[in-house]
């Protein structure tokens, strides 16, 4: 499941990247509501989190103009104001929920897991490529009739891919969302859960949907074409 994480303060984003992959999420990282959009424009998230006080345009202002827009995704609103009149702005202005800090990565990700099952209802609950079909509810993979066993991260890495279908998908933006800041020597990391997931994914005998993009890096395509 894709979530968008706004906020400024590097080590804090750090460390919630770090917690949320750990439990099976794929976080993009943004540093400001610029950065925020910019990631919006191109990928489709299930929940946002929001830090209130951002460089330039502050996050609950935003919030409200994301609401004033039609944008219906969930958003958990982080801030240090604790204040009643400061919850029920946060709320007024189109926030889901608000968690006050310092809290505890455990309330946050019961928070999280909340807001997402919430948003399930009602909506497809299933993604799916050819015969490929991924559950996020469930965290069940199947292609045609075979259970298909992933690690966390390769569900991770295939969420990320069949949400952006038939778009690249580069080894950065894997990195980014999946693992924590610090991308040194995480390639062949990456390149190794590829490899991984075509084993289980891609076997021999059916069409080939994982594709190397070289130089750039991976797809997901229904098409038997050769690796570009």
């Amino acid at each position: 499941m894709s979530i968008l994480l706004v906020e400024d303060d590097r080590k804090a984003s750090g460390l919630l990247i770090r917690g949320l992959t750990e439990e099976g999420f794929a976080v993009d990282p943004a540093y400001s509501v610029e950065e925020a959009e910019q990631c919006l424009r191109i990928q489709e998230y299930r929940l946002i989190i929001l830090d209130w006080f951002l460089p330039g345009k502050q996050g609950v202002a935003w919030c409200e103009e994301l609401r004033q827009q039609g944008v219906r995704v969930p958003i958990l609103m982080l801030t240090a104001r604790d204040a009643l009149q400061d919850r029920v702005e946060g709320l007024d202005a189109g926030a889901d929920d608000y968690l006050t800090k310092p809290f505890a990565f455990e309330e946050l990700l019961a928070r999280t897991r909340a807001l997402l099952r919430r948003s399930d209802i009602g909506q497809q609950t299933s993604l799916e490529v050819a015969d490929l079909i991924l559950d996020t509810q469930t965290r069940r993979v199947t292609r045609g009739q075979l259970i298909i066993n992933l690690t966390q991260k390769e569900y991770a890495i295939l969420e990320m891919l069949m949400r952006r279908v038939d778009r690249v998908v580069s080894r950065n933006e894997l990195a980014e969302s999946l693992w924590s800041n610090d991308h040194i020597g995480l390639n062949n990391l990456i390149d190794a859960h590829i490899r991984n997931l075509r084993r289980k994914i891609d076997r021999p005998g059916v069409t080939q949907l994982i594709h190397t993009v070289r130089g750039r890096g991976f797809r997901l395509i229904t098409s038997g074409a050769d690796d570009a």
